[in-house]
Order: structure tokens, then sequence, then C-alpha cells
């Protein structure tokens, strides 16, 4: 007679349990690794070792994923405290929004595609026309302005974006951009742009920065000069 060793039953391997936070977790990742254009449902479902189906039990389509995702960076963004001067606090405002954009690849673009309806993205909205209303602007004005600050910050935000694909290219980067800049708005002719060819030193200086700040500077002497009008 044979003996046939005792063996533990293997059952069924379990299905793996996701959740909307897991998915939106790994969405971002995947944004960082591969930019906006090539996130897809596809990849995502792939980066999770599932089917696509399995993701549409949590997000509806991409278009939702995106707006969840704005508001997954939001969310890793610090809120101001009310505390200082209208001033200092939107100046702060736009320092964290900047940092926090800059964490993730195409952070602004994604977020200047989607709207703000997330919980955590609406506090930054709130927080920033609570400022805007310290400052003495009336209701439409404050909507405006905070409007515009969005821009502000998103649209720079979006153009180091788009200036760091471009030095990632084989062979360049941010200091060769800049000198062919330089050499090109300098072999102008001069009696055609004489202050493009005047100002190409300053044109083309890399200092994100010292410009980042200098924007912010004009936008909130208007934003004063609005203020102080109204009163």
């Amino acid at each position: 007679m044979s003996i046939v060793p005792y063996r533990t039953p293997i059952g069924r391997p379990k299905r793996r349990q996701l959740d909307q936070g897991q998915v939106v977790r790994a969405a971002l990742a995947l944004l960082d690794e591969v930019g906006l254009d090539e996130l897809t449902m596809r990849r995502l479902a792939e980066r999770l070792d599932v089917k696509a189906a399995s993701l549409y039990r949590h997000v509806r389509d991409k278009d939702e994923l995106l707006v969840l995702l704005g508001d997954e960076i939001c969310g890793e963004i610090p809120l101001v405290r009310p505390s200082g001067t209208w001033r200092d606090q939107l100046i702060a405002t736009a320092r964290n929004v900047r940092r926090g954009l800059l964490a993730h690849r195409d952070a602004a673009r994604l977020l200047a595609i989607t709207a703000p309806f997330g919980p955590r993205r609406l506090r930054q909205v709130e927080s920033v026309l609570r400022i805007l209303r310290a400052a003495g602007l009336s209701r439409r004005d404050a909507a405006r302005a905070g409007h515009h600050f969005n821009n502000f910050v998103t649209e720079f935000v979006a153009d180091e974006g788009r200036l760091d694909a471009v030095a990632a290219a084989p062979a360049s980067s941010r200091r060769t951009v800049f000198a062919e800049a330089r050499r090109h708005f300098k072999s102008l002719p001069r009696d055609e742009y004489p202050t493009v060819v005047d100002l190409a030193d300053h044109l083309t200086e890399d200092d994100s920065d010292s410009l980042f700040q200098f924007g912010l500077e004009m936008w909130l002497r208007g934003l004063d000069a609005l203020s102080n009008r109204k009163r």
C-alpha cells in the first residue's frame, strides 16, 4: 500500500483588495514617472497588477482620476495660518503652492485642466479667497483676484516644467538652453529688434526663484493699489 504524505490544501489566491486611496497614490507615482501625457488607465492597471476593469470600481473614468490626483497633490501643500498681514500670508501661500507643484511632474498642468472639486483643493481655494477678502477686496474683486493668483502660480510652474523637459533632452541642459537663446537674441538685426538685443542677457537669465519673486511682487503691488482704492 502506498502512503501519500499529508499536504495542507492550497486555497485560491486572494484577490488583491484595492481602495480609491491606493489607486490615486499609484497614479501619482506613475505621473511622476511618465508624465501627464503618458498616464493612462491601462498603465495604471499594470502598475497595480490588476485588470483595467478593477480600476473602474474606484474611479469613474480618467477625468475623475485626474480630479482626485489634483486633490491629492493639493493635500500635500501646507495651508497658511491666518496670522500676520494679508500680504505675508499671500506670499507664503504662493511659495507653498509653487513648491507643492514642483514636487510632482506636470502637477501644474494637471491642476490647469481639472476643476477644483476635491475637499483638500477646495481648502486651498478657501484660504486664498479668505486672504483676499482680508485685504479689503470686494466679493467680486476677491473672486477675480483669486482666479488670477491661481493662473500666475500655476502658469509659472508650468513654464518651469516645460523648460526642464527641454533641458532634459539628450545633449542638453538648462545652461545650454539659455546660452543658445542668448546667442539667438544677440544675433537678431539690431535695427529691427534693438530692445531685444539690448536686453538679451536679462531675458535669458536662469534664476527662476528671483523671477517668481519679481512677478509676485508686481502682482501684490497691483493688489495693494486695488485694496487702497476701495477704502
